[in-house]
């Protein structure tokens, strides 16, 4: 190693480590925002990071700036399965209920309980940084369920909505209890609601389908 390259490595090492650091910070974030909502001290979320409070503040000027890195991070996530589901369906019709569940589960997998914050008064859900994010999301559930309720294999009285609803509440913790051991629980009943989804719809649901217009209204 010559001596142009070593001061070039050095520059880099602080770089990478930076960015671990930032993802271990969203991905914790992501954990305590499920388990206990987006208030959780940011003293908590750097604990469980295995990094300094001043870490934190380092890579996020405030808790809205967190919050909303955490949110981008699940959104994309999210919006990858989904899309991988609408290929999955493209490629077999037949299999399009079956690319449907495949997505729910994943979809719990990443935490989707962390997007809760985007329901709360506090959060601004039009930040030009969520806008591209959210509808490319939205755009592609929306066509998922469509391919499976064009196959037949969904029932016509639910809307995307009664999907986002279920998987935030199943995929989190009970308010105000102590679940240490939820996620054992959460595919198992995710699969129970998935077969209540599935036709010939066993009964009429009450109510109307719950719609993303519905989710957005405060």
């Amino acid at each position: 190693m010559d001596a142009a390259t070593a001061p070039q490595r050095r520059a880099t090492r602080p770089r990478a480590d930076a960015l671990r650091n930032r993802e271990r910070i969203v991905a914790a974030a992501r954990e305590m925002f499920v388990e206990h909502g987006p208030d959780v001290p940011l003293d908590e979320v750097a604990r469980r990071a295995g990094v300094g409070n001043a870490t934190v503040y380092r890579h996020f000027a405030d808790r809205a700036e967190l919050v909303r890195q955490v949110v981008l991070s699940v959104t994309d996530c999210v919006t990858v399965h989904a899309e991988r589901g609408i290929a999955a369906a493209d490629a077999d019709e037949s299999a399009a209920f079956e690319a449907l569940r495949t997505f729910v589960h994943a979809a719990a997998d990443e935490r989707i309980g962390a997007l809760c914050p985007m329901l709360s008064s506090g959060f601004d859900p039009d930040h030009p940084d969520l806008l591209d994010g959210r509808e490319r999301l939205e755009r592609a559930i929306e066509g998922l369920m469509g391919r499976a309720r064009a196959a037949g294999q969904l029932r016509t009285d639910i809307d995307v909505g009664d999907l986002m609803i279920a998987l935030s509440q199943l995929g989190r913790p009970l308010p105000g209890t102590a679940c240490p051991n939820m996620d054992r629980f959460v595919h198992r009943h995710l699969q129970l609601f998935l077969d209540g989804l599935m036709t010939p719809a066993r009964s009429e649901l009450p109510g109307e389908a719950a719609t993303l217009e519905d989710l957005r209204q405060r």
